[in-house]
């Protein structure tokens, strides 16, 4: 597909939280979502986040990818100092630098395959005469060019998810997150959506970090992190 990670062939963390807290509400009503999580991801790695509901990882994987800012900590991307940037500036990185996939597909029904991805990229603010190839060599990634003319009720959960990860890919961002991928597949096809994970990793160096319940998924990531009641309490 040909996307470069050059930029962060170094040793420098591409994703780091430091000292991250959240808590939602004031007074006896405070939720502490999260209380202090470090976390620090080097370039071309496949992370998870692992932990009960209610642990924290959809938080902090809010934060990492700038949808959310915390009370306390701060979080920095590619060595820059993201926590409190203008919502501008936030907007333009999730665009740009960013992928982001959710446990729902989030796909637009009557739109086809490569109608979604493409749609994507000009949300992005990709020009024109790049979209085509764009939205052609990541739907191909994934493996659902020959299928870039259905609609998503057209297809399997698998296949919708992996037109889900073409969207997210298709501007060749530096960092994926997604929260619970495999979540609503059953096991054969959440397989198939980590192996595209495991090759965009291995072929284009891109990072990704998760979040999961499988143990199945534990087994195949190259670190994780377990969360409890808002604290990282383990690293393997």
């Amino acid at each position: 597909m040909g996307f470069s990670a050059d930029t962060f062939a170094g040793k420098e963390p591409i994703i780091q939280a430091v000292n991250v807290t959240r808590t939602f509400g004031k007074g006896s009503a405070a939720v502490h979502a999260l209380r202090g999580a470090n976390l620090s991801v080097a370039p071309g790695r496949l992370v998870a986040l692992k932990g009960r509901s209610g642990s924290g990882k959809t938080t902090l994987l809010n934060m990492l990818g700038a949808l959310d800012q915390p009370t306390e900590g701060a979080v920095y991307f590619a060595g820059q100092d993201i926590t409190f940037i203008p919502d501008k500036k936030r907007n333009e990185l999730r665009r740009t630098r960013l992928g982001l996939i959710f446990q729902s597909f989030a796909l637009v029904p009557y739109m086809s395959a490569f109608e979604n991805v493409e749609f994507g990229l000009r949300i992005a603010g990709v020009p024109a005469a790049h979209r085509r190839d764009y939205t052609e060599q990541a739907l191909d990634f994934v493996g659902l060019k020959p299928r870039m003319k259905h609609r998503p009720f057209e297809m399997s959960g698998g296949e919708q998810q992996r037109v889900a990860i073409a969207r997210a890919i298709s501007h060749r961002p530096k960092l994926l997150l997604a929260d619970e991928p495999t979540a609503e597949l059953d096991s054969r096809m959440g397989l198939q959506v980590m192996k595209v994970f495991k090759s965009l990793v291995q072929q284009e160096g891109m990072t990704i970090i998760l979040t999961t319940h499988d143990p199945a998924i534990m087994e195949i990531v190259d670190q994780v992190y377990a969360l409890e009641d808002g604290y990282i309490v383990d690293e393997s």
